[in-house]
């Protein structure tokens, strides 16, 4: 076989391994394929972490009105904006209006990010150089957003991203938390008291196990906050777990329906754990 030939089969492998109509100078750009045109295994798995989370927002955003014609998105902890561009390419590009926000803290990011979206004539899409917090409040942004993205937004980047989705009463919220730090440190804190108060705490006694339990639990609250928010929540898998050990998918569609229920049991959970502080900062349900 020729080079000629080879070159043609492996740009023909790669083409079956992308979405129709994508762009093959952005994902050149995007470092996802070569300047050759080919994917090696870390560009393969990437692609497809973020292949398999735009099919379920490409999902919820043909539920808006319009087929999403004029859809809003915001996307936390955007990076170098992989899955805003792949966004953009595959459903914003034909749409009448809709508009992608990428919200990042690191500025040579979004400096890139906007050079980026001009050459390719990605008009409507904008980066803002905000924490997550900070975009809550920030003039740039719309009052209302349909869509709220947090790709690995590390540890309460994502309740920050939460907030911000009830802020902008939006109507979905598509989450894969990273990094929760921030109840192991709780639970590291009050270990002695709660080994004395209960046995349940032998579940985070050993350093690891805090860091599971911490993890685990932190998701588990954030859940029970969306649904007591008025939001049904769906969780899954975004892909297997032999590409990402950060892997849980958190799905939030707004339907309005406050759960009195969901609230009690997030009570009784902080409760239970010693976190009944968080009420007051993370999970406030007044």
């Amino acid at each position: 076989m020729s080079k000629i030939d080879k070159a043609a089969k492996a740009e023909a492998e790669v083409l079956q391994e992308l979405r129709p109509g994508q762009s093959i100078e952005l994902l050149k750009e995007l470092h996802i394929l070569t300047r050759e045109g080919r994917l090696n295994q870390d560009s393969r798995r990437k692609l497809k972490q973020v292949y398999h989370l735009f099919q379920f927002i490409e999902k919820l955003l043909r539920e808006l009105p319009e087929e999403g014609a004029r859809a809003t998105l915001a996307d936390h902890g955007a990076g170098k904006s992989y899955l805003g561009f792949i966004l953009y390419d595959l459903f914003f590009k034909s749409t009448a209006g809709g508009w992608v926000y990428g919200i990042e803290t690191r500025p040579e990011l979004i400096e890139k990010s906007r050079v980026l979206a001009a050459k390719l004539g990605f008009e409507r899409m904008a980066f803002l150089n905000l924490t997550v917090a900070a975009s809550t409040h920030a003039s740039d942004l719309p009052a209302q957003i349909d869509v709220v993205t947090a790709l690995h937004a590390c540890d309460t980047a994502t309740d920050d991203a939460i907030a911000f989705g009830l802020a902008k009463q939006a109507r979905f919220m598509v989450l894969v938390p990273c990094c929760q730090a921030e109840i192991a440190a709780c639970l590291r804190q009050t270990k002695v008291l709660s080994l004395s108060r209960t046995p349940l705490a032998e579940l985070w006694r050993h350093p690891l196990h805090t860091r599971e339990i911490g993890s685990q639990l932190t998701n588990v609250l954030r859940c029970l906050y969306l649904e007591a928010q008025g939001y049904q929540v769906t969780v899954t898998e975004l892909v297997g777990w032999e590409h990402s050990m950060k892997n849980e998918l958190i799905i939030a569609r707004r339907n309005g329906q406050a759960k009195a229920s969901a609230a009690e049991r997030l009570r009784s959970l902080l409760a239970e754990f010693g976190l009944s502080s968080l009420l007051e900062t993370r999970f406030r349900l007044d």
